[in-house]
Parts: C-alpha cells; structure tokens; sequence
C-alpha cells in the first residue's frame, strides 16, 4: 500500500508580511525623492542628452537601492528570526527550504523584467545619440601630455584647452589622442555637465554627439584616465555661446571664411582638380594626417581604417566603405565629405584640416600606390 507524502508548509517567520510592507514603503519613499530631487546635485543640464542621462541613472538609483533594501531587510530579518536558540542542540539544522517553484520563478522573473526596461531604456538613449538630425558642427579634441587641443573647420590651427560651441547647434565631436611624433598615451573626455565621456586613444577616433541647450560657462573639460605625473592639471574649459558670441570669439581665433556654423563637412567630393594631384606632396601628407588610421598595406591589414594600398586595383577591395566604387573621385568625396558606417567614422576635410589642393595630392599618392 502506497503511502500519501505530505509536505510541511515552511514558516517565513511571524511577521514576515509586515517587514515585506515595510521595506516596499520604505523604497517607494525612498525613490519618490531620487526622482524629486536635483540629483546628481551640482550639475546641471546644459546639453541633450543630459536630461536623459539624468533619468536613466534615476532610474538605476532606485532600482538598485530596491534591491538594496529588500535583500538587506530579509538578512537581517531572517537572521533575526531564525537565529540559534539557547534550547536547540549543537546539532540542530535550521530551516530547510527546496524545491520552491513559485519562489524560484519569481527571482528570475522580476530581475529578467528589470534587465529588459533597462536594456530598453539604454537603447533608446544610445539610438539618439547615433542619429543626430540636420546641420551640424564637426570638430575634433585631441588628448597631449597634459592639455586638450580643438580642431574647428576654417580655423587653421588648433585651440588649446578652451572650447566653445554656440547654443542649440549639434555638435559632432571626434575624439583621440596624440599626433605623430607625440607620446602614445590615451586619456579621457568628459564634460560633467553634458553626461558625455569617451577613451581619447591614440590612432583611434571616438564620436560624441549633443546639443548644447544653455548659455553658460565655464564648464570643466577632466581628463578621466590616469596619464602621467601631471594627470591632475590635465583640464581645460568649455563655454556655450550664443551665435553672435561665438562668431566673434571665432574671428579673434582667426577663423577665415565666417563662422564654422552647421555643417562641418561641406560640399560634395566634385570639383576637386585630381588632375593636378601631386604624389610626394600626397605621400608626406598621408603621413602627417592618415597613417594614424590607416596602413598602406592590403585592405585587410587594418588599424582603425582599412588598409589603402592598392585601392583602386585591388580585388579584395572591391568598394568603398560607402558603398560606391573605389575610383579617385569616389575616394575624394570620402575624404571631402567623412563618412559614418559599420567600419567606423571617417572625418570630413575641415575636421582633418586639409584643403581641396591637399586631397587631390592623397588621391595622387593612392593612386601611384595602386601601380606598384
């Protein structure tokens, strides 16, 4: 004769739903004023995406100090609880508790929900942050031991450690660090106020995009990785102007040609006298600005670029990173215009500081590496 097995029901403990109400009350407060606040304290928004930023690690406080409590509060109350007592013997096995299906689907569950608002959440951000709309200014910062350098279209040369953008412009800015005959020493990008911060890496460009939203400054621009003995004085000032403002700030800069405005890359890749291109002149340019990135190997051989020996007669380089053919005119447009895809981001003519004249040289230089 069979006999019927009967499961003891397990006690949680007296009390156990009123610690639980406790401790859910106690989070909700607790979140309603990370979400009231001013937090981050002291930092204001002056930038898209800041205030997105902003919610989402609100969203990670009150989530994570949820978790916090509800684990904490059940230690304490199960340790409480179900301490030892005097009158057990030395032996005694506390609360055994297994195979609990109810138990173990909601702790995979409830976390399984969190991660997918989360990752959603994320997703969102990052998206518009790849996709900025309309006309933009491009520029460049380049990380030295120890100060920042920015690079602006029609600006010839570079300015150190003090940025301005004007208000309501989306600004494109590619980031890396050193240039050739410099130490290889990677630092960090970060504007606080803005939320944005990026690895400045030698031979590798990082892309930022924001919308600066607030006249202001100065703002601090910190370098985030340790990069010498005087890491600590590495930082420079970041100011958002109004249009009329930054004009003029541009022309005591030296600017040529008026502002740098929306637009960075202007123009299309026609126009350019390939013609008159110039090999040597172009082999000397393609050290000082390309080889960073690019090898003059086969396309295979790549450092943050493709390899561009042989462009435009080798069979496993097909196309360009575009998509069209790889003839000198496609190949000037590239350079003219940069370009944003799967392989990386290519920056445009002004943000390289390189002129009409100067791609017509690289395309000449490309072109006597494809006869070889």
């Amino acid at each position: 004769m069979a006999h019927q097995v009967t499961k003891t029901k397990v006690s949680l403990g007296p009390y156990f739903w009123l610690v639980t109400a406790f401790i859910l009350v106690a989070s909700a407060i607790m979140s309603y004023f990370v979400y009231a606040s001013g937090w981050p304290i002291g930092l204001p928004e002056i930038a898209e995406p800041a205030p997105e930023i902003d919610a989402l690690f609100k969203f990670l406080g009150a989530m994570g100090g949820t978790i916090f409590n509800i684990v904490t509060g059940y230690i304490i109350y199960f340790a409480i609880v179900f301490r030892r007592k005097k009158s057990d013997p030395p032996d005694a096995i506390g609360v055994q508790i297994h195979d609990n299906p109810v138990l173990e689907f909601w702790w995979t569950v409830i976390p399984t929900i969190l991660v997918v608002i989360l990752a959603i959440f994320s997703t969102v951000i990052w998206s518009s942050l790849q996709n900025t709309a309309g006309d933009v200014l491009t520029m460049e910062a380049i990380g030295h031991q120890y100060y920042f350098s920015f690079r602006y279209p029609k600006l010839a040369n570079p300015v150190n450690n003090e940025m301005h953008v004007p208000v309501n412009v989306p600004v494109t800015l590619h980031v890396t660090s050193a240039e050739p005959g410099e130490p290889p020493v990677n630092h960090g990008f970060w504007v606080p106020e803005v939320r944005l911060k990026a690895d400045m890496v030698p031979g590798l460009i990082n892309t930022l995009r924001f919308t600066p939203t607030q006249i202001g400054g100065p703002y601090r621009i910190i370098c985030t990785e340790f990069c010498g003995a005087l890491h600590g004085t590495m930082r420079a000032t970041f100011y958002i102007d109004s249009q009329k403002d930054f004009d003029k700030w541009f022309a005591k800069q030296g600017g040529s040609g008026g502002s740098p405005g929306a637009g960075g890359a202007a123009g299309g890749g026609a126009g350019i006298a390939l013609a008159n291109g110039n090999a040597d002149q172009g082999a000397t340019l393609f050290a000082a600005k390309c080889s960073a990135c690019h090898s003059v190997n086969a396309f295979s051989d790549k450092k943050v670029g493709p390899g561009l020996g042989k462009i435009f007669s080798d069979p496993g380089h097909p196309k360009l990173v575009n998509g069209t053919a790889p003839t000198p005119a496609d190949a000037a447009a590239i350079m003219k215009n940069g370009y944003t895809g799967d392989i990386g981001q290519m920056p445009d003519a002004s943000t390289n500081q390189i002129t009409d004249g100067d791609i017509a040289n690289l395309v000449a230089y490309l072109a006597s590496l494809s006869k070889k």
